[in-house]
Formats: C-alpha cells, structure tokens, sequence
C-alpha cells in the first residue's frame, strides 16, 4: 500500500484525468471523494484532493473542511480544475479567495494548491451548469468589446463546443513538489 492517496470530486472527467494521472505518476492510491470513508483518511501521510471549479468553489471540498482535525500532521494538497486559464493572475487570485473563504486557516498555511486547466464538456452538462454558462454568456454579449478579456472572447467563440485543455504535463510541478517533500521525510 502506498503512503500516498490522490483523492478526486469530478462532473465531467477533466478531474478525474489528472487525478488518474497523478495517481499513476505517484504510485499512489486513487479514491473517488463520495467513496472515501474516515478511515481511508488515516491510513495515508500524503493526501492530494482534486476538485473541479464551479460557480467560484471546489467540488467536494467539504471533505478535507469536515475532516480537518484528522488530517492535522499529514501532508496536504490540493489541485482545483477549471476552464478557466490559470496563468492568468486575476484567475489564479479569484480561485484562491475562494478557496481561502472556505477552508480553516490552520490548513490554507499547511496546504500545497495548485490550478490546472481542463475544459467545457457542454454534451455531458447537467441542466444548472448549462444554466450558469448561458447566463454568463449573455452577461458577456452586454459588455462593450474593449471590456471583454480575452478568455471572454474564446468563451463567446466556443459556447455550446466541448472543449478540452486536458494537458499531463501540467501536474509536473505537483508531482515535483510531492516527491521533494517525500524525500526530506
């Protein structure tokens, strides 16, 4: 058994990919987040949580919030997956607001976050996500151009398109830092 799990919370598989990934790159245990138990938690030092972006918030993180004083003392990460471009300071900036509105302050210092890119699977979207997409589509058409960044304008341009910016060499710093870590255990 391995002494590193890679826990995942995914809607339309972008997630699930890195977390396979990663798993695969670690030797590490893969678990699907609705199926960890408590005791899963505690058999592991290293726990890497993935959760896709929506709506400004981590799918699934409620795990490593409700389960916060039993993952004291382990090493934590937590990669989130959007469409969004991560490069992008702003994007960067607003995932991590959001991330740090959510969890407890003792863990946002002791967590390694990292953003990866996925996509926009419009085929496979429930009902309140095509919802969403379509309301910030219309609040874009109403701004003038000049306003517009340019991840707007590619949203604008591919609306209704399954799009993918699944890329396996993106989880490299993660897995850098995580071996690094392990080796100075």
């Amino acid at each position: 058994m391995s002494d590193i799990v890679v826990i995942y919370s995914s809607h339309y598989g972008f997630t699930e990919a890195y977390a396979r990934w990663l798993a695969e790159e670690l030797t590490a245990d893969l678990l699907e987040a609705g199926k960890v138990r408590k005791e899963d938690l505690e058999k592991y030092g290293t726990i890497v949580y993935g959760g896709g972006l929506y709506a400004g918030g981590v799918n699934g993180i409620s795990l490593l919030v409700k389960n916060a004083e039993r993952l004291q003392g382990k090493k934590l990460y937590l990669f989130t997956v959007g469409a969004s471009d991560p490069a992008d300071p702003e994007n960067a900036a607003n995932i991590r607001n959001g991330i740090a509105k959510v969890l407890p302050s003792t863990m946002l210092e002791a967590i390694g976050i990292y953003h990866l890119r996925g996509g926009l699977r419009y085929s496979k979207m429930s009902m309140v996500h095509r919802t969403m997409m379509a309301m910030l589509r219309k609040v874009l058409l109403k701004k003038p151009e000049a306003e517009l960044r340019s991840e707007d304008k590619a949203l604008l341009e591919t609306y209704g398109q399954d799009i993918s910016f699944l890329d396996r060499a993106a989880i490299a710093p993660l897995v850098e830092d995580i071996c690094r870590e392990a080796a100075q255990t």
